[in-house]
C-alpha cells in the first residue's frame, strides 16, 4: 500500500519510528503525552510506536512525573543496554577502540599503539592497523562479556578521503599515509570474526569529530558549524544539519603560499604544512628551538608550550595561564612565542576563509593538538580569523574549542552506526551493504547447515 506521497505504510511506519527514537534520545526521559508535540505524531500513532519499541526491548519506562490533577505520567527512555556500538579512532600514534551502550557509557576500551617514530607510511602500515582493529574488537567484547550479535555496528574514524564502491565497500584514499584506494572495509570483513549483518561505518576523522561535537558537545544547539580537526595535521567537517551527517573537508591542503613549504601530502604551499602541529614543532626546530630529544609529538609539543609560557609549565595541557612571563617575571622563549604566533595567524586565516564560505554559527576546534594548546592559543586564532573574514560572516560566527576532550573522534565514531539504526527505525539491516560475506563465513554458514 502506498501513501498519496509515493510512501509507503511501512516507510512512514518507520519514519514514526525514527521520530520517536531521536527525540527520546536527545530530551528523554519523556511522556507519551510530551512525545506528541515534539514529534508533531498523532497521540495514536505515538501509543502505537511507543507499543512496538517497548514490546522489542529497544524503550523502556524510567519513572513518572505528576500531571496537573491527573494520574502521573509514565516517563520513557532509550534502553541502555538493548545495544552496543564499537568506535574507533585510528590516531597519529595509536589505535583506540570503544565499546559503548546506546547510552554511550563505555563499556570497554583498548588502544594499541602505532609506530613512534619512522617515516608515516610505515606507521601506517595496512596490514598492521588491520590487525589492531581485528585483535582490539575482539577484545572490547571479550572484556565486556558482549555477544557480536548485539552489536549495531563498528564506526571508525581515519585519516583521508573516504569513497563507497559496491565491489569493496569503503575505501580510504589517505595519501598522507601512504593509503592509496585502500579496500578497509573488504579486508576487516575477510579478517573480523563478526556476523555479516553487522555494519561498518569508516568516515573521516573530523566527521566522526563533528558527529559527536553536534550531538553532544559545544556544538549542540547550533544550527550549523565547521569543526576543526587539529592535530599532527589539520582538517575539518562542516554541519548544516545538527542530526544529520556532516561533511568532511580537506581544508588542511587548501593553498596559503603559492611555492610554499611542502606538505607531507607532496604539494607545496598547504595550511597544514603551517598550521599542523607536526609542520609547528618543524618550524621552532628550524627556528633554533630544541624538542626533546626523541619525543613523540605531544610530548614536543608539550615542551613547546612550556618554552613559551613559563607560568603555564604546570599544566600546559591546559593552555589557561596569565600573561607572557613565567615565575619572577621570567619571559617565554622568544623563538616558540613567535612560531605560536605565526602559526596562530595561518590557522585564523584558514578560519576565515571557513567562515567566508560557509557561514556558519560556530566554528569548533578540537584534536589533541587543538584542545593542548587550549584557550591561549585559540585567543590570538580567533582574532586573526576576525581580521582575514568578512565583517558580517566574521561577527556572527562564535569561536571556541570543543568540549568532549581527545576521544571525541571515538564517540563520533561509535554514533555512526546509531544514527544508521535510528534512520532504519530502531531495526538492524538484515546484512550489511554493498560488500558480500567474506568466504569463511560462507564456508562456516555451509557447514553448519549442512
Amino acid at each position: 500500500m502506498h501513501a498519496k506521497s509515493g510512501r509507503t505504510v511501512r516507510d512512514l511506519r518507520r519514519e514514526n519510528r525514527t521520530a520517536v527514537l531521536r527525540r527520546l534520545y536527545f530530551d528523554g526521559p519523556m511522556s507519551r503525552l510530551a512525545l506528541g508535540p515534539a514529534t508533531g505524531l498523532s497521540s495514536g500513532s505515538i501509543s502505537n510506536v511507543v507499543a512496538e519499541l517497548v514490546a522489542e526491548g529497544l524503550v523502556e519506562e524510567a519513572g513518572s512525573v505528576d500531571s496537573a490533577g491527573g494520574r502521573p505520567r509514565t516517563l520513557l527512555r532509550i534502553a541502555p543496554d538493548s545495544g552496543c556500538m564499537i568506535g574507533v579512532d585510528v590516531g597519529e600514534t595509536r589505535v583506540r577502540i570503544e565499546l559503548f551502550d546506546l547510552a554511550l557509557t563505555e563499556l570497554a576500551r583498548t588502544e594499541r599503539p602505532l609506530a613512534p617514530s619512522g617515516p608515516r607510511t610505515a606507521r601506517y602500515e595496512v596490514a598492521v592497523v588491520v590487525d589492531h582493529l581485528r585483535d582490539g574488537i575482539a577484545e572490547v567484547l571479550r572484556t565486556a562479556g558482549v555477544p557480536a550479535e548485539r552489536l549495531l555496528g563498528v564506526g571508525i574514524g581515519v585519516p583521508g578521503i573516504v569513497e563507497r564502491t559496491a565491489e569493496r565497500g569503503a575505501v580510504v584514499h589517505g595519501q598522507t599515509i601512504g593509503w592509496d584506494a585502500v579496500p578497509l572495509e573488504r579486508l576487516l570483513r575477510e579478517k573480523v570474526a563478526l556476523p555479516a549483518e553487522v555494519p561498518y561505518r569508516i568516515e573521516n576523522g573530523a566527521k566522526t569529530l563533528g558527529q559527536a561535537e553536534m550531538w553532544f558537545g559545544a556544538g549542540r544547539g547550533a544550527g550549523s558549524a565547521v569543526v576543526v580537526l587539529f592535530g599532527s595535521g589539520v582538517g575539518a567537517c562542516v554541519v548544516t544539519d545538527p542530526l544529520g551527517p556532516g561533511q568532511a573537508l580537506e581544508w588542511g591542503h587548501l593553498t596559503v603560499r603559492v611555492r610554499g613549504r611542502s606538505c607531507r601530502c607532496g604539494a607545496q604551499g598547504c595550511l597544514e604544512a603551517y598550521a599542523g602541529a607536526e609542520a609547528l614543532l618543524a618550524r621552532w626546530r628550524e627556528a633554533g628551538g630544541e624538542p626533546p630529544a626523541g619525543a613523540d609529538e605531544e610530548t614536543a609539543l608539550t615542551a613547546m608550550l612550556a618554552a613559551a609560557y613559563p607560568a603555564d609549565a604546570g599544566a600546559a595541557a591546559g593552555g589557561g595561564g596569565q600573561g607572557e612571563a613565567g615565575p619572577g617575571g621570567v619571559a617565554g622563549d622568544p623563538v616558540a612565542l613567535a612560531v605560536l604566533d605565526e602559526t596562530a595567524e595561518y590557522l585564523g586565516a584558514g578560519l576565515a576563509d571557513l567562515i567566508n564560505l560557509f557561514q556558519p554559527e560556530r566554528i569548533l576546534v578540537g584534536g589533541w593538538a587543538g584542545l593542548q594548546l587550549g584557550s591561549r592559543f585559540l585567543e590570538p586564532v580567533a582574532a586573526y580569523a576576525r581580521a582575514y573574514a568578512l565583517r558580517h560572516p566574521g561577527g556572527r560566527t562564535e569561536i571556541a574549542l570543543g568540549t568532549l576532550g581527545p576521544e571525541a573522534v571515538t564517540v563520533g565514531a561509535g554514533l555512526l552506526p546509531l544514527v544508521d539504526f535510528f534512520a532504519l527505525g530502531g531495526r538492524r539491516p538484515e546484512r550489511a551493504p554493498s560488500v558480500p560475506a567474506p568466504a569463511w563465513q560462507t564456508a562456516l554458514r555451509d557447514r553448519v547447515s549442512t
